[in-house]
């Protein structure tokens, strides 16, 4: 005869009575115990966007939508996530008023100064570019109006928050 294995459900003692879950308690500081690593970040902003909009693109039939998504869209969100990481990170030293600074005005400041930024290179693109010079004003061109901001604007947010949450963790 074969032993039998007794299985048990999640969360029952050995009588079958309910038992509360434990919480677990390293899962909260998780994202703050992990480093802030410039590369995983500019990935993130890279395959985020690239994947969501790629998707969207692809399920409504817009085709501009799917080439945007891994073109201009993802690819302002990994440069900006990459300029800005760098620069929040400041050689290993970051500076001590971003750490200071509440976080939603450090947000605040370095997303209007990245989204500004952004604009007006979607403006020059879009508008002087065409206008100055022999290559034609595309609908594609048009689109960097809208892209390059709002990708702009999403990057410096989240890689913002992730920097802050590491940096405020780490001893000063």
């Amino acid at each position: 005869m074969l032993p039998t294995a007794t299985f048990r459900f999640p969360h029952t003692n050995e009588k079958g009575a309910n038992v509360p879950a434990k919480k677990d308690r390293t899962s909260r500081n998780r994202a703050a115990s992990r480093p802030f690593t410039l590369w995983r970040e500019v990935l993130t902003a890279y395959a985020a966007p690239a994947l969501t909009a790629g998707t969207a693109g692809v399920v409504t039939g817009q085709q501009d939508l799917a080439v945007a998504a891994c073109t201009s869209i993802a690819g302002t969100s990994a440069v900006v996530a990459f300029l800005v990481g760098t620069w929040l990170r400041h050689g290993g030293q970051p500076r001590r008023w971003t750490i200071t600074t509440p976080r939603v005005a450090l947000i605040a400041a370095l997303v209007i100064t990245a989204v500004g930024a952004a604009a007006l290179l979607g403006w020059f693109t879009a508008q002087w570019l065409p206008a100055h010079t022999p290559i034609p004003a595309t609908p594609w061109l048009e689109r960097l109006r809208i892209d390059l901001p709002v990708s702009a604007a999403l990057a410096t947010t989240i890689v913002t928050l992730r920097w802050r949450s590491t940096a405020a963790a780490s001893p000063t």
